[in-house]
C-alpha cells in the first residue's frame, strides 16, 4: 500500500484527523509505562534501550509485511536518511534512559516530553506556521499545565539536576528524530518507516552501553520484553503513524499525556502522592487538547 492510497483509505482529511489523533493518544499511552520497565530492567539503562530495539526490530520487519507494507530496499537517499534519524533515536534514548535512574519519574517523562513545545516551536519559526489566537491560548494552556504538573515531584537540586537535564536533552534529540520521520513518511508507510529506524539505531545503542561499560546481557527478560513491546513496537508504531494525520501543534500537546500517566504509575507503585497541582495540571492539559481539536476543525 502507498503512502497515498494509506491516507485515501481514510475517508478525506476528517478520517485522518480522526485516525491519527486516536493512534497518537493510544501510543502516548503504550510509551508513558516505559521508564517503569527501564527501572524493572537488571542491566544498564543504555543496554535496556538495546534490547528495546533489538527486540522490536525483526517484529516490525514482520508486522509490516503482514500489513501490505513490506519494508523493500532503500535508494541512497533514503539509507542516509534513516542512518541520521536511527542515531539520533539512539542518542535520545541513551539520553533519557540514563537520565531515567537520575530523577524523579515523573520528571523524566515530563522533561523527556519537551518535544510538547519543542516541535510547535519548530512548526512555528522554521516551518512558518504560526498559530492563530486559538491555537496561542492551547499552547500556553498546556505549557501551564505542564508546570504545575511538576508540582512537589519536580526540584532542580545538586541530586537530580543532571538527570533533569540529560531528559531535556532526550527531548530535543526526540525533535529532531521526529522531524526526519515526517520526511521519511512523504514517501514511505508508517510499519517500514519504523522497521528501518528502530534497525539503524540498534548499532549505535549496543555501541553507547558497551563504551560505559555497562551489562549487557540480562537475568530476568520480562521487563525487556514488556519494554520493546509497549514502547517500540506499539507506542512508537502508533506516533509514527500519527505524524502526517496531525497537525504539529496537537502533536506537542498531547505528548503531555505522558508524564500525567507516568504520575499516576508513580503514585501507585512508588508511592509519589499526587497533589492538587497535579490535577490542575492535568485539567489545564485536557482543556488545551479540547481547544486545539476544535481549532483544527
Amino acid at each position: 500500500m502507498s503512502v497515498t492510497q494509506e491516507k485515501e483509505s481514510l475517508g478525506g482529511s476528517e478520517g485522518q484527523l480522526r485516525f491519527g489523533l486516536t493512534a497518537l493518544l493510544l501510543g502516548n499511552l503504550a510509551l508513558a509505562f516505559g521508564p517503569w520497565f527501564v527501572r524493572m530492567a537488571d542491566t544498564g539503562p543504555i543496554a535496556a534501550a538495546f534490547w528495546r530495539i533489538a527486540i522490536a526490530a525483526p517484529i516490525l520487519f514482520v508486522i509490516a509485511a503482514a500489513m501490505g507494507q513490506p519494508a523493500r530496499r532503500l535508494p541512497p537517499k533514503m539509507v542516509w536518511l534513516f542512518l541520521g534519524s536511527g542515531l539520533l533515536f539512539a542518542a535520545d534514548l541513551a539520553a533519557w534512559h540514563l537520565g531515567i535512574f537520575q530523577t524523579k519519574l515523573a520528571n523524566s517523562n515530563l522533561l523527556g516530553n519537551s518535544t510538547s513545545f519543542l516541535l510547535p516551536l519548530y512548526a512555528f519559526v522554521i516551518a512558518r506556521e504560526w498559530p492563530s489566537r486559538r491555537q496561542g491560548t492551547a499552547l500556553f494552556l498546556a505549557a501551564l499545565g505542564a508546570v504545575l504538573l511538576m508540582g512537589r515531584s519536580y526540584e532542580v537540586s545538586p541530586q537530580n539536576l543532571f538527570g533533569d537535564l540529560l531528559c531535556l536533552l532526550a527531548g530535543a534529540f526526540y525533535t529532531a528524530y521526529l522531524v526526519i520521520m515526517s520526511r521519511a513518511r512523504e514517501s514511505m508507510a508508517a510499519w517500514p518507516t519504523l522497521a528501518w529506524v528502530t534497525l539503524t539505531s540498534a548499532g549505535p545503542l549496543l555501541v553507547f552501553a558497551t563504551m560505559m561499560g555497562e551489562r549487557i546481557l540480562p537475568h530476568d527478560w520480562t521487563p525487556l520484553l514488556l519494554l520493546a513491546l509497549f514502547s517500540q513496537i506499539i507506542g512508537q508504531g502508533l506516533m509514527i503513524y500519527a505524524i502526517g494525520r496531525v497537525a504539529p501543534l496537537l502533536f506537542g500537546v498531547t505528548l503531555l499525556i505522558q508524564p500525567i500517566v507516568a504520575m499516576a504509575i508513580g503514585w501507585i507503585v512508588y508511592d509519589e502522592a499526587m497533589g492538587v497541582a497535579d490535577g490542575a495540571g492535568a485539567v489545564l492539559i485536557g482543556l488545551a487538547m479540547v481547544i486545539v481539536r476544535e481549532a483544527k476543525r
